[in-house]
């Protein structure tokens, strides 16, 4: 390779890094967004619903662009679409925004963060995947960062600490059966196609509850909650989902996921800046521990 080739390869190669480190930043975003929004006295089945109202026109119109370009869908595929629409986008969003209700964002992020976890002992229990030492290894690293922040809250927030925790944790886990599922689709659909077709049905499902669950009269909030919810449907659900489809395709799918360890601290750093949130020794410590233990397992999936 030329000296020039050298050159273009890196310079792609930093842009490429640099759009995977905004998409992890905008998408960790949503949890201080959100918090913001709660001080509203809007709930999380509102919230969630203001969410994918300003992010549906947006995907509605690239699945439309896409079925248009593409054979239809097999039946089977339809109902396989619709399930990971509801676990991966609906319910495990919905989840989150509960759990954020009861943690800091902070605390929230590290949970999150523990998702690639999840699909490994996902994957070992009901798929029979071996499990090597240095995989065990990095579990147990991670799960002691989370244990030393959850045990620091704890003492502050007491049982909705707990309560919060677990909501997010399932949220987590939802995610994670969503990857597992989505990975043969994504090969025959493509990766534009099959966001675009869940986060459709995502979007149904969570402004169909609010309908079911709350008055039309609630749709009324003050104007701060509208623009607050276009920043979380547009800039932390849309434009990260394709900011890290463009990295992914620039740098490949490990460099990605080694660049979203940025959304950890960013969620830190943000919390102390709009919520107020303090960053305390044993936060920082169990920050470490988690993104050094999802390190090491990255470089094992």
């Amino acid at each position: 390779m030329t000296q020039a080739n050298q050159r273009t390869a890196r310079r792609l190669y930093l842009t490429g890094l640099a759009i995977a480190v905004v998409g992890a930043i905008f998408f960790s975003t949503k949890a201080i967004v959100a918090k913001l929004i709660y001080r509203y006295h809007v709930d999380a089945v509102t919230l969630i619903a203001f969410r994918m109202l300003f992010s549906l026109p947006i995907f509605a119109a690239i699945a439309l662009w896409q079925s248009g370009k593409s054979t239809a869908l097999p039946w089977p595929d339809r109902w396989r679409l619709i399930g990971l629409g509801l676990v991966g986008y609906y319910l495990s969003s919905f989840l989150d925004f509960l759990g954020l209700q009861y943690i800091s964002a902070g605390l929230e992020r590290l949970i999150l963060f523990l998702t690639p976890s999840f699909v490994l002992l996902i994957s070992a229990v009901f798929l029979h995947r071996r499990v090597k030492l240095i995989e065990w290894a990095a579990l147990g690293v991670s799960y002691a960062g989370i244990v030393l922040v959850f045990l620091h809250d704890l003492k502050l927030g007491g049982a909705q600490v707990l309560l919060g925790g677990g909501l997010v944790l399932g949220a987590a886990i939802a995610y994670a059966v969503y990857l597992i599922q989505s990975g043969q689709l994504v090969m025959r659909l493509g990766s534009l196609r099959l966001v675009s077709y869940v986060m459709c049905v995502s979007s149904v499902a969570c402004i169909g509850q609010f309908f079911a669950l709350r008055p039309v009269a609630m749709l009324v909030q003050p104007a701060e909650v509208y623009w607050l919810s276009l920043i979380n449907g547009v800039f932390c659900t849309v434009l990260p989902v394709f900011l890290t489809m463009v990295a992914v395709k620039r740098i490949g799918a490990a460099s990605t996921s080694q660049a979203g360890m940025i959304g950890p601290v960013s969620t830190l750093f943000l919390g102390a800046l709009f919520l107020s949130e303090p960053i305390t020794s044993w936060q920082l410590a169990g920050t470490v521990l988690v993104m050094g233990g999802m390190y090491l397992l990255s470089k094992k999936i």
